[in-house]
């Protein structure tokens, strides 16, 4: 009598786990969102936050992470074998030094630099000739970095003179110096200067005195997703992300 009793109660223990395993299938071999880590320029932050939670809403499979910097701090990292599945520069130099590192870039957006100043220009600063004046502390980026080679050609070809209190590594270094009063005046992307347009104003560089910054886009080679970072690559293209990037100063490529 009691082994009769026992047996259903047996029966019943040796399904629920079966049950268990049955019904939970799902959710332990449920597949791992993709990360794609994605190494961009300075003056990309805030378009590429929006961008990449854009992107993710479109792949609900993919995470994008990004990893900004300047330029050239991005390039070591890819020469040093940082993990990571795409790199977008303010430059096409430094793009081109890395093409055994990537795949075929594609230009995605354009930028162009404007002098940002203290709030309301309390030294009225109205040109580019304004910047050599002694009475003036004017930060730049450092030559090696995208913005930073950009000054120096438009400063070059206006034959004008200026001996920078700092030297930055990025764009956003110099803008923060600007609107920190660390500084009366800096050159920096016409976007960046928008995204701090509380805390700064802006003498614009009229076209023909100015540098036009292109931005490529490529896939690593070292990326273990691949497909992946060239879908993400080939979307910055498309019109939803071109949107975004105008909406926040960038030209269209």
């Amino acid at each position: 009598m009691h082994l009769r009793r026992s047996l259903p109660f047996l029966a019943g223990a040796l399904l629920v786990p079966l049950l268990a395993a049955c019904g939970g299938e799902d959710k332990s071999d449920a597949e791992e969102p993709t990360k794609l880590t994605v190494l961009a320029a300075a003056s990309l932050t805030d378009v590429f936050k929006k961008a990449g939670a854009a992107y993710e809403k479109e792949h609900p499979g993919t995470k994008v992470t990004f990893s900004f910097a300047g330029s050239q701090e991005l390039a070591a990292q890819v020469r040093q074998g940082a993990p990571a599945d795409a790199l977008v520069t303010a430059d096409t130099k430094t793009m081109d030094d890395l093409k055994k590192d990537t795949g075929s870039p594609t230009v995605i957006a354009k930028n162009r630099l404007t002098i940002a100043t203290a709030k309301d220009n309390p030294k009225n600063i109205k040109s580019l000739s304004d910047l050599s004046r002694d009475d003036l502390k004017v930060v730049l980026a450092a030559p090696e970095v995208p913005v930073g080679r950009y000054s120096k050609k438009v400063l070059d070809q206006q034959h004008v003179t200026v001996k920078p209190v700092s030297q930055e590594p990025n764009v956003r270094a110099v803008l923060s110096k600007v609107s920190l009063g660390e500084a009366d005046a800096g050159i920096v992307y016409v976007t960046d200067a928008t995204t701090a347009k509380d805390k700064v104003a802006t003498t614009a560089i009229p076209d023909d005195q100015n540098a036009v910054a292109s931005y490529p886009a490529a896939t690593l080679n070292s990326s273990k997703h691949t497909p992946r970072a060239a879908d993400f690559v080939k979307w910055l293209s498309t019109d939803e992300a071109q949107k975004l990037l105008r909406g926040a100063g960038f030209q269209q490529p």
